[in-house]
C-alpha cells in the first residue's frame, strides 16, 4: 500500500498542482497560437495570395506539415501497438507517451488540409459526394477510421488510471475531476473479468491500430506514387513513407520523455536504459529508412529519365544544404551517437532525436516542393516568384500554430491524467515483487 501510494504521488504532481512555469508556458505557445488564427483569418480574407503558393508549386507547408503530423500519428500508434503486443517490459513509462502522439496529431494533421482548400465552403461535397475513383477520398476514409481506432485504443489504457484517481482518497484534486474520473472509468473495479476483458480489448486494438497505420500511411504515400509527377511516380513510396514516420515518431517520443523527465522529476521511473533502448530504436530505424532513400534516388539518377535528372540537378544545386541535413545528418547522426558508448549519454540521445526530427520535416518539404518546381510543361519568361516557392509569414505562423496546439494539448492532457500509466507501472512492481 505503501509503495502504491509513493507512485501515486510521484506520478500525479502535474495533476493535483499547477505551477507558475505551467501558464507561463501554456500562454507562451496560446501565443503562437492566436498569431496563427490572425494569419488564417487574413488567408480566408485576401486568398491564397497571402501565401507562397501560386500556379505551379500549388502545395508548401500546409501539405508538407500534413504529411508530417499524420506521420507522426501513424509511428505512435506502430510504436505503442508493438509495444504492447510483445509486452516489452521497459515499456511501461513510456508508452503512453506513444499512444497521446497518435491521437494528438491525428487531431491536428488533417486542419493543414483544410488550410490548403481554396474554397472551404465546398468542404462539405467531400462527404456529401465523394467519389472512391480519388486518391483523396481513400485518405478521408483512411483518416476518420484510424481516428475512431486510435482514441479507442488511448481510452483504454486510460480506464484503470481513471479508477485509480476515483478511489484514491489523498488526490488532492478539485471535485469536477473526481466526477470525470467517476465517469470516464466506465464502473471499474478492477475485478479479474474486467481486467481480461480490458486486456483483451487493448491486444486486439493494438493489432487493429497496427494494421490500420501501415495500411492508411501508405494510402497517403499513393497519393503521391499514383501521380506521374517526377520523383512521385514510385511504387517503394508506400514502405518508405512508413519507414520515415516511424522514424520521426520515435525522435520525438525520445523528446517528450526527456521533457517530461526534466520537469516532473520523473528519473526514477524514465531512466538512461529507457532512452538507450528507444535511440537503438532509432538507430535500426535510421538505416532502413536510409536504405529506402538511397534506392530511391539511385534508381531516379541512374534511369536517366529527363524529368528526374532535371529534378535531381535541382536538389544537389538549389536544395544542396536541405539535401544534405536531410538525407545525410539526420540519418547518419543518431547511428554514431549509440554505436560509441562514450557518447551514449541522455542529453546527447536527446539531441539527436531532436536532429532527426527536423531532418524528417526537411526531408517532406524536399520531396514536396522541387517536385511541384519541376513541371513536365516548363513556364518561360514569367516572374521568378510564379515558379518558385517561398513561404510567408502566414504560412510559418500556421505551421508554429500547430506545433503550439500539439503541446498545448498535451499539458492539457497531464492536467487530467498521469502521463505514465500508473496501472501499468503496478503491473511492473508485482512482477518484480512475484520474481
Amino acid at each position: 500500500m505503501e509503495a502504491d501510494k509513493k507512485l501515486i504521488a510521484d506520478l500525479t504532481p502535474e495533476i493535483e498542482n499547477t505551477s507558475i512555469k505551467w501558464y507561463i508556458t501554456f500562454f507562451v505557445f496560446l501565443a503562437f497560437f492566436v498569431v496563427g488564427i490572425y494569419g488564417l483569418i487574413q488567408q480566408i480574407d485576401k486568398g491564397h495570395i497571402v501565401t507562397g503558393m501560386r500556379d505551379n508549386v500549388v502545395w508548401g507547408f500546409y501539405i508538407v506539415n500534413f504529411i508530417f503530423f499524420m506521420g507522426l500519428s501513424y509511428s505512435g500508434a506502430l510504436i505503442s501497438g508493438v509495444l504492447h503486443l510483445f509486452h516489452t517490459g521497459w515499456r511501461k513509462p513510456i508508452i503512453r507517451m506513444a499512444e497521446l502522439i497518435t491521437v494528438i496529431s491525428l487531431v491536428i494533421g488533417p486542419f493543414f488540409i483544410f488550410f490548403c482548400i481554396g474554397r472551404l465552403d465546398r468542404l462539405h461535397y467531400l462527404f456529401m459526394y465523394p467519389r472512391i475513383q480519388s486518391p483523396i477520398t481513400w485518405d478521408v476514409i483512411a483518416i476518420c477510421t484510424d481516428l475512431v481506432g486510435c482514441f479507442i485504443y488511448l481510452y483504454l489504457s486510460f480506464i484503470e488510471d481513471f479508477a485509480i484517481l476515483r478511489d484514491y482518497p489523498d488526490l488532492n484534486v478539485a471535485p469536477w475531476k473526481k466526477k470525470l474520473y467517476k465517469i470516464l472509468s466506465l464502473g471499474f473495479t478492477g475485478t479479474e473479468h474486467q481486467h481480461r476483458l480490458l486486456r483483451n480489448a487493448r491486444t486486439v486494438m493494438a493489432a487493429m491500430i497496427i494494421a490500420i497505420a501501415i495500411i492508411v500511411y501508405s494510402v497517403l504515400a499513393w497519393i503521391f506514387g499514383v501521380t506521374l509527377q517526377p520523383g512521385w511516380h514510385s511504387t517503394i513510396f508506400g514502405p518508405y513513407f512508413v519507414i520515415a514516420a516511424v522514424f520521426s515518431g520515435t525522435g520525438l517520443l525520445i523528446i517528450l520523455m526527456w521533457i517530461f523527465r526534466k520537469v516532473y522529476h520523473l528519473e526514477e521511473y524514465i531512466t538512461k536504459r529507457h532512452f538507450v533502448n528507444v535511440g537503438v530504436l532509432l538507430t535500426v530505424i535510421a538505416a532502413f529508412y536510409g536504405y529506402f532513400t538511397f534506392s530511391d534516388y539511385l534508381t531516379k539518377w541512374y534511369g536517366s529519365i529527363k524529368m528526374d535528372s532535371i529534378l535531381i540537378d535541382k536538389l544537389f544545386t538549389d536544395y544542396y544544404s536541405l539535401f544534405i541535413f536531410a538525407n545525410y545528418i539526420g540519418i547518419l547522426l543518431p547511428g554514431i551517437i549509440i554505436a560509441f558508448p562514450r557518447f551514449r549519454t541522455i542529453p546527447s540521445i536527446t539531441i539527436a532525436a531532436v536532429i532527426a526530427l527536423l531532418a524528417l520535416w526537411v526531408n517532406r518539404y524536399i520531396i514536396v516542393i522541387p517536385t511541384l518546381e519541376t513541371p513536365f510543361l516548363p513556364i518561360q519568361d514569367v516572374r521568378t516568384d510564379w515558379i518558385t516557392y517561398a513561404p510567408t509569414w502566414i504560412e510559418w505562423a500556421l505551421t508554429f500554430a500547430g506545433v503550439s496546439v500539439f503541446a498545448m494539448l498535451f499539458m492539457l492532457v497531464s492536467k487530467i491524467a498521469p502521463i505514465i500509466s500508473i496501472s501499468e507501472m503496478q503491473e511492473k512492481d508485482k512482477i518484480e515483487i512475484m520474481k
